[in-house]
């Protein structure tokens, strides 16, 4: 007989406490359980159940069988609904937490093209610059950027983007050019008002190590795009991701501060719930992203 079968019959009868109950939950008689639940017995050469007229309970041998044969099934029953899964096709709502930043500059523009590709699903992503728990509060994944927060979350990388301090031509001309690190001190800095840990900058120095720039803000806002406009307006100098900045340096709109310093490179990551298997929609958009930044970044935004 099927070995799997055994243990079903088996383990049921276990768990429905009789061979009436195990037999109409399986959907066969009770003789049949009886053969399976006798036949195992006999492969293995052990008494697993203690059996009356009124009640059918494992024996001690027949308990720890238990625990491992309905681990068992389990492990072959998600096998089995992962098959299923895998060949399904992606549907459903689609909830994603993305960084503002990067939402409005890279993913609102191709999230019509995943759309058209997978049209049962529907997407609802929200644009925020606080860190979400995906868990918790509902999200199927995130989008996320820089060095990743020890979790139990998975995470596949996308691709990278490059940060810099960038001003405009006129800034410089106006106040001079930072030199070194500590020449900023000097210079009117734009920051981001979501940053926990305030207005600091930790920036790649040329011996390799991290250095903190501390300094009041001449402007202070909670979006980067607003920033490059006020970098470029020759507000000040702004510290951005290359996603933001490319563009307008390409025009020459603005130009590196200090071009000598190492450039920082930070990840993009694709993040989501741990599990055996991915949900096809999850799985959908992510490979639809890798594939769309395959060839972009850290600077070929």
């Amino acid at each position: 007989m099927d070995r799997l079968t055994e243990m079903e019959a088996f383990a049921t009868v276990v768990d429905q406490g009789g061979f009436t109950d195990a037999a109409r939950k399986l959907g066969i008689s009770k003789s049949a359980v009886s053969k399976h639940v006798s036949s195992l017995e006999a492969r293995l050469g052990a008494r697993l159940l203690n059996r009356t007229t009124r009640r059918v309970s494992p024996t001690e041998i027949g308990l720890a069988y238990y625990d491992r044969a309905r681990r068992v099934l389990n492990d072959a029953g998600e096998a089995d609904a992962l098959v299923t899964s895998m060949q399904s096709a992606p549907t459903g709502l689609l909830r994603i937490s993305v960084a503002t930043d990067f939402g409005v500059s890279l993913l609102s523009p191709i999230l019509g093209d995943f759309l058209a590709e997978y049209p049962d699903i529907t997407v609802n992503m929200v644009l925020n610059n606080r860190y979400v728990e995906l868990i918790s509060e509902g999200f199927d994944m995130a989008v996320r950027i820089g060095d990743l927060e020890d979790s139990s979350l998975r995470a596949r990388k996308l691709t990278e983007t490059s940060k810099r301090m960038i001003a405009s031509p006129g800034y410089f001309q106006k106040h001079g050019r930072p030199m070194k690190i500590d020449d900023l001190n000097e210079h009117k800095l734009l920051h981001y008002s979501n940053q926990a840990n305030g207005n600091v900058w930790k920036i790649p120095s040329p011996s390799g190590e991290k250095r903190q720039v501390r300094t009041a803000g001449w402007l202070t806002v909670n979006d980067g795009q607003s920033l490059l406009n006020a970098a470029i307006s020759g507000l000040g100098i702004a510290y951005l991701p290359s996603f933001l900045y490319a563009d307008a340096l390409k025009k020459g709109e603005v130009v590196e501060a200090i071009p000598n310093l190492p450039v920082d490179t930070l990840g993009i990551y694709a993040v989501y719930p741990p599990g055996r298997f991915t949900q096809p929609k999850v799985r959908a958009f992510i490979d639809f992203l890798a594939r769309r930044y395959a060839d972009q970044g850290p600077d070929g935004w």
